[in-house]
């Protein structure tokens, strides 16, 4: 049995995220018919997360196991070419027939883009925020977010997933001309939980007691504590880390 792992690119807009849903348009349902039908055999694509609907991705990382040997070069080739615009396969290696590409995942990394101005070509991409933004002082928050904690406060209510705690290793806020970025590294993250962080530090910057609201979110563990998380258009799965 051979196993293939895939770094992929993807534009989420018009997909319903990436994980199988009946009766939605998903990016791993679009990627395994298409390798399906080069295959002529049943596959199981193995994502490394999932990300919602409207996210996007610079490097998910996926693999599939096959009693085919695969030609790496023309495959690739052949799958891009089969895939719709909005999805490429960047890479494509031969890894050993155990790896697992969400089991094995070590580091997970996202960024947000949030736009200054408003920009016609930055609309499907960013979040056009249009107050002010203190980055010395979303930096100083970040701060009290990062570490191993339980994250219920920051993850949708109806996730399936009990355990919530999850270790941030890094965070960070940062200006490159028209865009403010904001960088999250973490082992693991829970639906919703990058967004709704993203959006509650934005929120409680304007506070006059930012540093004990947050604390204090924490300490309710419940998700109405938290403020509304930003616009799924402005998130990007950028790497995962084995």
């Amino acid at each position: 049995m051979k196993n293939y792992k895939l770094i992929i690119q993807y534009d989420g807009t018009e997909y319903a995220g990436w994980q199988i849903q009946e009766n939605s348009n998903t990016v791993q349902k679009t990627i395994t018919d298409a390798i399906e039908l080069l295959l002529k055999e049943k596959i199981n694509l193995i994502g490394s997360g999932r990300t919602d609907s409207g996210v996007h991705a610079f490097g998910q990382a996926a693999n599939f196991r096959t009693e085919n040997k695969i030609d790496i070069y023309r495959f690739k080739h052949s799958l891009n070419s089969i895939l719709p615009y909005d999805i490429s396969i960047k890479k494509m290696e031969e890894v050993s027939e155990d790896f697992h590409a969400r089991y094995d995942a070590k580091k997970r990394v996202y960024f947000y883009l949030i736009s200054k101005t408003k920009n016609p070509f930055f609309r499907n991409y960013s979040y056009f925020y249009h107050k002010e933004i203190d980055l010395t002082k979303l930096n100083h928050l970040s701060k009290i977010i990062t570490g191993t904690k339980d994250f219920t406060s920051f993850s949708r209510k109806n996730s399936e997933v009990e355990n919530k705690i999850c270790t941030v290793y890094e965070i960070c806020w940062r200006e490159i001309r028209e865009l403010i970025v904001f960088y999250i590294k973490a082992d693991r993250f829970l639906h919703g939980m990058v967004r709704t962080i993203a959006g509650t530090l934005l929120r409680s910057q304007e506070l006059p007691e930012s540093e004990n609201y947050l604390k204090e979110i924490f300490e309710l563990r419940n998700r109405e504590a938290a403020f509304e998380a930003v616009p799924a258009k402005g998130l990007f799965l950028y790497k995962v880390e084995y």
